[in-house]
């Protein structure tokens, strides 16, 4: 089951100074392809012992501070960037042949900026919010649904939800980007920016190609 990728190229002379900025351009065209859900990622985390596990998530909003989705902090995810905040991005765009994959930490945003998001979510998403112990076993689906409809009750539509005091952002600040373009023969495009200082941590090359604003940007082999 293969396919042969025969997609432009990505040069290095192509991209923009900072991985925030080219992905911001290749958002847009996957936006504009008519991609459903561009914005979906899967979160990729592991616990204190490094047991991975991973899911998929809805990206809210990117800037140069970071990636920031939204979710129930007692969640398994959550408790794994409580014990262990590193974490992985993947953005599958598997129509365009086209990957990035972010790898950072992570941290909760201010209760603000999460009070300000929530206030945007249709009504039954906040609801469910409150209603759903995330990753905890529940009986039944009845049990659930029962939960929402008290929740209903309390606060009907056009009334105020609260921000659960357990949900909230997540902001992941990246350390490497890498932009993938699926290329013929497997001869794949991997560009990857690294932060200047994770750079040294990570023993990145230090004669790979500049993107500037303290990243450097380094060709991987396919």
């Amino acid at each position: 089951m293969r396919k042969q990728y025969r997609a432009e190229g990505l040069v290095e002379s192509d991209l923009a100074t900072s991985p925030y900025e080219q992905f911001a351009h290749w958002f847009t065209e996957a936006t504009a392809s008519g991609l459903r859900e561009p914005n979906a990622m899967v979160v990729s985390t592991a616990d204190a012992r490094g047991r991975p596990s991973s899911r998929t998530v809805l990206m809210k909003s990117f800037d140069e501070r970071g990636f920031v989705f939204f979710t129930n902090y007692t969640s398994r995810k959550g408790h794994d960037l409580a014990e262990n905040p590193h974490v992985s991005l993947l953005f599958p765009w598997h129509p365009l042949a086209r990957q990035v994959i972010v790898t950072g930490t992570a941290e909760r945003v201010g209760r603000d900026e999460t009070a300000a998001y929530f206030r945007t979510r249709p009504h039954g998403s906040q609801l469910g919010a409150w209603a759903s112990e995330q990753s905890s076993p529940v009986a039944s689906r009845e049990e659930l649904e029962r939960a929402y409809e008290e929740l209903a009750a309390r606060y009907p539509a056009g009334e105020q939800v609260p921000a659960p005091p357990h949900w909230g952002g997540i902001r992941v600040t990246a350390e490497t980007v890498e932009f993938w373009q699926g290329r013929e023969n497997r001869l794949h495009d991997r560009l990857r920016y690294v932060r200047a200082e994770a750079g040294a941590r990570n023993g990145a090359n230090p004669a790979a190609g500049g993107a500037g604003n303290g990243w450097r940007v380094e060709r991987l082999a396919p």
